[in-house]
């Protein structure tokens, strides 16, 4: 492989390397992992078979197929906080709730393991929120100045008071009535 094979090679790798950043910040990644990486040992445990030397440990138990559930259900939540960011809340209190019963149902929780990771990553992805882009400057740079206020022209506007008279129930300061009812 020649030098300029590797330039292009790392070049490539750095680009996707940034992609996959921008991908990871614009959705709860973390959560979902954590909610991902919990269902295994929920859905594993009751099907795995340790032997130590001649002994044969069997977890198996019959909730096995609650195990199962619980355990698929957790995959496609974490699954779900990544591909469709929007459902995060629906999926991160599911996701806590299946947690919740796995104790129950699968071995405390595989073995508290599952139990903590499914925990952790609904609460992750409940509490996660979208960064709001930078403002820019003329300069072109962010401005740090505001830490995100709302300019008074937007903060009027949303709360109804702006230059024109665009109420006419008549209880618009804005229409000289004075917030009382015209009668007819």
């Amino acid at each position: 492989m020649s030098a300029e094979a590797q330039v292009g090679l790392g070049d490539k790798l750095g680009r996707m390397r940034r992609s996959f950043r921008g991908w990871r910040g614009q959705r709860p990644f973390w959560g979902g992992l954590l909610t991902l990486l919990g269902g295994i040992p929920i859905m594993y445990f009751p099907y795995a078979n340790l032997t130590l030397g001649t002994m044969t440990i069997r977890m198996a138990t019959t909730a096995g197929a609650g195990s199962l559930i619980i355990g698929v259900l957790l995959v496609v939540l974490g699954l779900t906080m990544w591909f469709q960011p929007h459902s995060r809340i629906f999926a991160g209190v599911a996701a806590i709730l299946l947690a919740l019963v796995s104790l129950v149902v699968s071995n405390f929780g595989g073995f508290v393991i599952g139990f903590l990771l499914a925990l952790t990553g609904g609460a992750l992805g409940i509490s996660w929120a979208a960064a709001k882009p930078a403002k820019k400057s003329a300069k072109g740079q962010a401005d740090s100045s505001d830490h995100g206020a709302p300019e008074p022209a937007a903060a009027g506007a949303a709360n109804g008071v702006s230059g024109t008279t665009d109420d006419l129930s008549g209880t618009s300061p804005d229409n000289g009535t004075n917030g009382r009812h015209r009668a007819g």
